[in-house]
């Protein structure tokens, strides 16, 4: 994946626990949780998302790397981020 991969992927994933939540109005530095509103349960859905849509393993340890969106491209990429869990 690349970068504008993972940040379609996120806002997939984030389609399906908070619709109403804009990725496109949220700048790459400020805090997910705080600037769509995301609950600690809205955020690890997220979290679990990016990991099954990547095929990254992603450990609780990991969560506050991926508290941005600079963050969390930057950690998937680092990570081998994949096309998704059917390879394609």
């Amino acid at each position: 994946m690349n970068a504008a991969e993972i940040l379609h992927l996120a806002t997939n994933v984030l389609a399906g626990i908070a619709p109403e939540a804009d990725l496109t109005q949220v700048r790459g530095n400020e805090d997910l949780r705080e600037a769509l509103d995301l609950d600690s349960m809205d955020f690890l859905n997220f979290v679990i998302g990016l990991g099954q849509g990547s095929g990254v393993a992603i450990p609780e340890s990991d969560y506050p790397r991926l508290f941005t969106l600079d963050q969390l491209v930057a950690y998937l990429l680092a990570h081998g981020a994949q096309a998704g869990p059917s390879g394609g």
